[in-house]
């Protein structure tokens, strides 16, 4: 049983979309070319933790390409869950601030795209090994 090949691409093409931009995003938390990332910031959050609202936005810059890491490589199912909940995670804080909610709207249809490409990774997974082992015992009968 082969991977249908739409299957395939729509999978490339959230796989790539899922990883790059995390890795986009969150290198721009240390330039604010895109956008002021602070303004998004819930106000609550560095005060709780005593520090800086732009050091704060530093760490999840990180966090941020670090996801896109590992969506981009053979990890990619985990990465997408990671995405899918930091992703559920910002809609939430906004949500929490009653500000930006068409920015948490987004968030959470991206987080939908996340958890899809987590899906379709398990299919696809699953998919190869199921080839794997009808390959091999195809090997077996001629042999």
């Amino acid at each position: 049983m082969r991977f249908d090949t739409r299957l395939n691409q729509t999978w490339w093409l959230l796989k790539i979309a899922f990883g790059v931009v995390p890795i986009v995003a969150g290198a721009d938390k240390f330039f604010n070319l895109l956008t002021h990332w602070d303004m998004y910031l819930h106000p609550a959050i560095p005060r709780l933790l005593h520090i800086q609202a732009s050091t704060f936005m530093h760490m999840v810059g990180v966090i941020e390409i670090v996801a896109g890491l590992v969506v981009l490589s053979n990890l990619t199912r985990w990465g997408a869950y990671i995405v899918m909940l930091w992703l559920l995670g910002i809609a939430l804080s906004l949500i929490a601030q009653l500000a930006y909610l068409d920015v948490a709207v987004r968030d959470i249809m991206m987080s939908l795209g996340a958890f899809t490409l987590a899906r379709l990774t398990e299919v696809r997974q699953e998919s190869e090994v199921s080839e794997t082992i009808h390959s091999r015992q195809s090997e077996r009968v001629v042999a």
